[in-house]
């Protein structure tokens, strides 16, 4: 394939803004005049409101208004950014007299700056009559706390959950008799692992400005990853009519799923729709650790039985999931435990996936890049390390007997067709790369410090099959220009780009030409937004569809102009020619203006949606080489290799810094990120300075390569990048830390303590 612009490193559309200070945020749109909203938020796990004394706070001067419970909607909604009917569960008011966490918002306030406000808030008396919390994930199912009684909680589908028994969601998914299977085997090996909840960390916090317009609409200007979601939810919770509502999407700071989930909106709609005047609320860093949302905390069973020659015959998990207070993504993330970890060694083996999903009195957990597949790959890829130990088998040359092939049906990952797959060359490459056969399994740097290597292999999706849609309108403007219409949203990645690319590879033309339209409810085309790897799988499709359109749009009018017949119409990207009389010809530009001057004025434009019926996995294999002083148990990466299979690249530069980020998160997963609360529900680590995430001096040389396949149903044979990157450092620097010192750590993050813990007589 002879391709201009798509698989090229082209710079990213907004890389001059964003390097010269001049992106614009949400809160660069915020007029002087805009009210400050500020939540109080509850400083107990569990409790229920007896009263709020507001009277002496609204005096404060410049306070506009104190709103509690008693003042806002009493509507139940999620505030999952997932696609209607969602199936998270819909549990939560925006202010309620229950408080189900440390940081759950009991009172907003507004006033015309942060003083007035914070003033207020150290005025306002509320009495709580405190409830024993639940806080330990493990003992949540069937505890005599339960922390959702209430009547009115309600879900669209059935979701396997039970509240009075704080129990989410609850499931299994098996093909083949697990049992005859694992009894038959001749080496089985099991073992539970535990993931925290990790903090997505992104620079820019959250952060909502809200108005009125003339036609007294809400609208809402915030950074979020899933604008026509958060549309509907907020009418939803505020009892509005959607078209009341308009959500506009500025440049976005990072969101790494934290801003899939709707944090700020309603808090300052709430204001504006009081007062009738602007009003915004930005969270303080120790808010969005507090009081937002995070990765789910896990615990994952996982066992396994293979015949001595290394063939894997039966694959069990079971996981267990911290929802948290509240269950938005709840019942979604913990899918993608099993079915982005077994199906990569279920080719010829019965499996049984089964999960619970608990609720605790902590902050609730959201979405995570990686979203249940990171914490699955953790448990699956460290189980295959000690199965590779237990057979005396190199670990890469036991992945690669038992992986699926091109073609075949994979029943652990909803009975999908492996359509592209190059992960046995990614293995391969990752092998030479990282020099796997001279420094398996380790090699002694001095007296005390040991090199040990390891390495895991991993799965995601491009999208999520049959549900979500995207869709997309290009028109050529009167100048011989595009406007590229999208709803999908770029928090960072580069989207606006890579589907410019390829419009321009459609359309025949330089990128110069498109310009690329932000996200505004009101006038961009449908997409359900940037999460689950979907934006170049999904939104790129609806790209090349629209494009494509537009291309015989153009060739048309342009054969009616020169009076031909359609099918000798050629459009090369700056003229429609006769293909039998070349010199007939009209250049784009004129074509463009007659198509707006006179008789038969027409604006040419092409509208096309995409949703694909498939989710093609791309592939990642992770080798880490890590240096363990053994006196100290002090541990650091000093090599990591990843090797890629997304299909095709759609742009290199981009990939790269999208994988080379990711992997950087991985590792401070798998070392440094620890969530922890004390016994009172307090999260104890809120701050950067308590809540560690790799620094660039944490970090190695991260070398990322890619081996290209090419996915049939991908735009261009494009398959997603963004989240499967993420998921290989843990397991992979755990087993290399066992390599190097015996000890092996399945509880992250792998600390000095516990190596040194391992490593007593």
């Amino acid at each position: 394939m002879n391709l201009k612009f798509v698989n090229q490193a082209i710079p990213k559309l907004d890389g001059a803004a964003l390097t010269g200070g001049k992106g614009v945020y949400t809160e660069d749109m915020v007029p002087r005049d805009c009210l400050v909203v500020q939540v109080l938020r509850s400083p107990h796990a569990h409790a229920r409101i007896k009263s709020i004394r507001k009277d002496a706070a609204s005096r404060v001067p410049g306070i506009s208004c104190i709103l509690t419970w008693e003042d806002v909607p009493q509507i139940r909604y999620t505030l999952a950014g997932q696609s209607y009917p969602e199936p998270s569960p819909y549990d939560r008011y925006i202010l309620e007299r229950t408080v189900r966490y440390v940081g759950d918002p009991v009172a907003i306030v507004a006033g015309r700056d942060k003083d007035c406000v914070a003033k207020a808030m150290g005025m306002i008396q509320v009495k709580y009559d405190i409830l024993e919390p639940v806080l330990d994930f493990e003992t949540a199912l069937d505890n005599p706390v339960v922390v959702h009684p209430e009547e009115d909680y309600f879900h669209h589908f059935d979701i396997g959950g039970d509240p009075k028994r704080n129990l989410v969601s609850s499931g299994c998914d098996a093909d083949g008799d697990v049992e005859a299977a694992m009894a038959a085997c001749d080496v089985v090996v099991e073992g539970t692992y535990y993931t925290k909840a990790n903090a997505q960390a992104m620079m820019e916090t959250f952060r909502t400005y809200t108005y009125l317009d003339h036609n007294r609409r809400l609208n809402v200007v915030s950074s979020t990853q899933v604008p026509f979601h958060c549309r509907r939810t907020i009418a939803r919770a505020l009892g509005l009519p959607k078209n009341m509502v308009r959500v506009v999407k500025p440049r976005i700071g990072g969101g790494f799923g934290a801003k899939q989930t709707l944090v700020s909106e309603l808090f300052p709609a709430l204001v504006t729709l009081r007062t009738g005047k602007p009003a915004k609320i930005v969270y303080t860093r120790k808010e969005s650790f507090q009081a937002s949302n995070s990765r789910h905390q896990m615990r994952v069973h996982v066992k396994v039985g293979a015949m001595k020659n290394g063939t894997i015959k039966a694959v069990d998990m079971h996981a267990l999931s911290n929802a948290g207070a509240y269950g938005e993504h709840a019942s979604t993330t913990i899918g993608l435990v099993g079915h982005k970890s077994i199906p990569l060694y279920a080719r010829q083996a019965a499996f049984r996936f089964s999960w619970d999903v608990v609720y605790t009195n902590t902050m609730a957990a959201g979405a995570f890049r990686g979203y249940g597949a990171t914490q699955g790959c953790f448990a699956m890829e460290s189980a295959m390390n000690e199965l590779a130990e237990q057979l005396h088998m190199d670990p890469a040359q036991l992945r690669l007997m038992n992986l699926p092939h091109v073609g075949e049906t994979m029943a652990a990952y909803y009975n999908e067709p492996l359509t592209s797959c190059k992960l046995p060359q990614c293995i391969e490459r990752g092998m030479e790369m990282i020099g796997w056969k001279e420094k398996y399994p380790c090699v002694k740097v001095d007296d005390h410090r040991v090199r040990g290597v390891g390495m895991a292999v991993t799965m995601q999706g491009s999208g999520i099959s049959a549900i979500d849609t995207a869709s997309v309108t290009i028109k050529l403007n009167d100048d011989g220009y595009y406007t590229l219409m999208i709803g999908a949203t770029d928090m960072g990645t580069g989207c606006d780009t890579i589907l410019a690319q390829m419009a321009a590879e459609i359309l025949n033309c330089p990128m110069e030409r498109i310009t690329v339209d932000g996200v505004d409810t009101d006038h961009s085309p449908f997409d359900t937004g940037s999460y689950a790897s979907s934006t170049t799988y999904v939104t790129g499709m609806a790209v090349v569809k629209a494009c494509t359109e537009l291309n015989e749009k153009i060739a048309a009018e342009g054969a009616r102009r020169l009076n031909i017949h359609p099918e000798r119409a050629e459009f090369d990207g700056d003229k429609v020619y006769d293909r039998t009389n070349p010199e007939t010809s009209i250049p784009l530009d004129q074509l463009a203006q007659e198509l707006v001057v006179g008789e038969g004025t027409q604006w040419l434009t092409a509208t096309a949606s995409h949703c694909s019926p498939t989710s093609p996995p791309p592939f990642m294999a992770g080798f880490a080489e890590v240096e363990v002083d053994l006196e100290t148990g002090e541990t650091k990466v000093v090599d990591y290799v990843g090797v890629v299979d997304c299909g095709t690249v759609i742009n290199k530069n981009l990939a790269r810094v999208q994988a080379e980020g990711g992997i950087a998160q991985g590792i401070g997963m798998a070392l440094l990120e620890d969530i922890n609360y004390d016994p009172k529900g307090q999260m104890v680590n809120s701050t950067f300075m308590t809540y560690k995430i790799p620094c660039r001096t944490d970090l190695p040389e991260i070398r990322v390569e890619f081996e290209e396949s090419y996915e049939p149903n991908g735009p261009f044979g494009a398959k997603s990048i963004g989240e499967v990157v993420i998921n290989t450092p843990s397991p992979a620097i755990a087993q290399a830390v066992y390599n190097a010192t015996g000890v092996r750590v399945r509880s992250l993050p792998i600390t000095a303590e516990k190596i040194l813990m391992g490593m007593e007589p």
